[in-house]
Parts: structure tokens; C-alpha cells; sequence
């Protein structure tokens, strides 16, 4: 399923919960995703940034050093969350058992993934596909208007199981998203006590899948995960690219204010020409610090957030653990760094990776201690 297509499906499955439920979203920490417009998504722009990528330094490497999205452009951003408990805990060669007693779905023996259409309909979403000549609006519009399941209409044991299902199919389609039509459940156990889904730093976790997607083949042209943040983040540190368009100046979070500029030209030119520009990018056209003339009217999660800004930490989802090198980007900080020369794009391409199975029941906490 397209990366936009599935944004229009949880959004429309969002808008079918009842407002009590939508506030326990708010007060999860997600709520800022539901405010942001469904951008275009940029295949060409995610394409190139992710040639550039330098999987074992965890970075960008540009002509002109290196460059990483941080904690706080994802929480400028997105308004995701990235303080708190970090995103750790068991992971399961299946789930069978687990998802049907935190969701009553089937899961195939030796799986860990929900079938999508499933998870949807037990949503109240029928007939869910996008039909051909369909706008995004139409789609949305008719999905809420098909909606044929009343959900739990207030607290209890009905109304948790509606909003697990509607978070397995928000993390496994939209945050956390992975290529293929059926919904992981990686993160379910940690859904077993709602009460607790606030308290984990989701937009640490949102960084170290971010960083897992980049360091797949360069070509994989498909996006995983919520594509908004990357565009968003070339937006503003690389502007000269052109490929952005700043339509609602003062949104918050960030990503509301952008939209993604229209372009005819066929994929395989846009490519070649968009590395171009990145090999023959103006140097004092980078921008390191895109936050300084920024407030934090509007953004209450900042001011928890702030002590995490700036600093070298590992990120946690689960199986993945993997470090935020900021020390490479010393301009990132206002502190002085010389440019770093690298090679311009030679068009080497990375071999695939195949897929990592998780094979047997792991403690995250414990394995990743040190």
C-alpha cells in the first residue's frame, strides 16, 4: 500500500473514534500527527538523501560534511514525543497468542503480523481501497462515510481494545511503517497497559527507524514510515534544493506548514538533476541551526524535551539501538567545525539487505544495558 494512501486510511480511522478515545490519543503523545496536511510524498528527494547516507556514522554525508536529523527536529517537527521511558522491552519469534488476547485478531502461528484487512474492518473501515480516479479528499470522505461498526461508545474493556487496534495499525502503517500490505505488531506488548503508552519517548524510537530506513538499498524507491519528516527536514536545512513550498507560515508543529512542490519531469531526470544540485550545493546556502528565530508558543512538549536537545544518546526501538553521533555535526550546535570534504555522488549503489528475522524472545532492556 502507497505511503499516502495508508496516512489516508489511519487518518479516516482516527476520525471514526469517538471523541473520548481521540483524546487518549492526544494524551499519548500522537496527536500532532492528526493535525499535520497530507503532503505529497517526494520519492525523488527521499531517493537522494538516502544515496548520501553513511549507515555506520549514522549520518548524512554531504559534499560539505556531515549532516543528522536530531531529537529536536523531530520534535519541531512532528511533536512526537522524545523524552520519557525509552521504546524497549520483549521482542517475539510470534505473537500469536499475545495478539489475540491484547486484540482479538488472528495472527497466523509463527508470525508477527496482523492482516491489514482485519485490523481495519474490526476499525468499521469496509471496502477500504482507493478506487482509480479518486482524490485523497474523495477517499477520506468515503471512508468515513462507509464506516459500518459502532465503536464502544465509552470507557471500558470494549473501548481498549478499539484503541489498540487503531495504535497497532497507526505504529505498523504510518510511524513505523515497513514495506508490505500487513501490519507488524512489534510494539503490541508494550499496548498491554494503555495507562503506560504516554510515558515512552515514541519520537526517539521514530529517529532510530528513520535511520534503519535509510540504510536500505538505495534501490528501494518505496517510503517507510512517516515520509513528511524527511522532506520537511530537507525544507529547512537544505532550502536551495527547491524542493518545498511554504504554504501556512506560523503552524505548529512544523511539518503543517509545508507542502511538497509539484514536479512533471520524469523520475529518473528529477534524480540526476537533484543530485547535481546536492554535489554543486552554495556551502554558506546550508542551514545548521533552522530553529534560532523559532518560539515555543503553542508546543508544550518542548520544554521537556529541551534537555534533550544537542546531546549524543542511543535511540531505542526495540531490536534497534543505534547512536545519534551530533559530535560529527559540531555546526549543528553554534559551535565552529571545518568543512569536511567528501567525494561528490559517484553512483555506487549499496547491495540490498535481506530481512532480519527476530528468531528468538529477547529482552531489549537487558541486552542493550550497557
Amino acid at each position: 500500500m502507497r505511503a499516502r494512501v495508508s496516512w489516508t486510511l489511519v487518518l479516516a480511522a482516527f476520525l471514526t473514534l469517538p471523541p473520548f478515545q481521540r483524546d487518549r490519543v492526544e494524551e499519548m503523545g500522537f496527536g500532532e500527527i492528526f493535525r499535520i496536511e497530507r503532503m505529497r510524498v517526494d520519492p525523488t528527494l527521499t531517493q537522494a538523501l538516502r544515496s548520501r547516507w553513511d549507515g555506520e556514522a549514522n549520518a548524512f554525508a554531504f559534499p560539505w560534511g556531515h549532516m543528522i536529523p536530531s531529537l529536536e527536529d523531530v520534535s519541531r517537527i512532528t511533536g512526537l514525543s522524545v523524552y520519557g521511558k525509552a521504546v524497549s522491552g520483549y521482542t517475539y519469534p510470534c505473537y500469536h497468542d499475545i495478539a489475540e488476547r491484547l486484540l482479538d485478531l488472528p495472527v497466523e502461528r509463527r508470525s508477527s503480523l496482523v492482516p491489514r484487512i482485519a485490523l481495519q474492518e474490526s476499525l468499521g473501515l469496509y471496502e477500504a481501497g482507493k478506487k482509480a480516479g479518486e482524490s485523497e479528499d474523495e477517499y477520506l470522505e468515503r471512508l468515513a462515510r462507509v464506516s459500518r461498526r459502532e465503536l464502544a461508545s465509552e470507557p471500558g474493556p470494549q473501548a481498549d481494545l478499539d484503541l489498540r487496534r487503531f495504535l497497532v495499525l497507526f505504529l505498523g502503517r504510518l510511524l513505523f511503517a515497513t514495506r508490505g500490505d500487513a501490519v507488524h505488531c512489534h510494539f503490541l506488548p508494550l499496548l498491554a497497559d494503555l495507562g503506560e503508552v504516554g510515558g515512552y519517548a515514541s519520537g526517539a524510537a521514530f529517529l532510530a527507524h528513520q535511520f534503519d530506513c535509510l540504510s536500505a538499498s538505495d534501490r528501494q524507491t518505496s517510503t517507510s514510515g512517516f515520509y513528511p519528516f524527511l522532506q520537511v527536514w530537507a525544507y529547512l536545512h537544505l532550502p536551495a534544493l527547491g524542493r518545498g513550498e511554504l504554504t501556512r507560515p506560523g503552524l505548529v508543529p512544523i511539518a503543517r506548514r509545508w507542502e511538497s512542490r509539484r514536479d512533471s519531469r520524469h523520475l529518473v531526470d528529477q534524480l540526476e538533476r537533484l543530485q547535481e544540485a546536492i554535489d554543486s550545493y552554495p556551502y554558506l546556502n546550508v542551514v545548521w541551526q533552522s530553529y534560532l528565530g523559532e518560539g515555543d508558543e503553542g508546543q508544550p512538549w518542548l520544554a521537556q524535551a529541551r534537555p534533550y536537545f544537542g546531546r549524543s544518546v542511543w535511540l531505542h526501538a526495540l531490536n534497534l539501538v543505534l547512536p545519534l553521533n551530533l559530535f560529527l555535526t559540531q555546526r549543528s550546535l553554534g559551535l565552529r567545525q571545518s568543512v569536511v570534504e567528501f567525494p561528490v555522488w559517484d553512483r555506487f549503489r549499496r547491495p540490498g539487505r535481506s530481512f532480519r528475522g527476530l528468531h528468538d524472545t529477547t529482552d531489549w532492556w537487558e541486552r542493550a544495558r550497557e
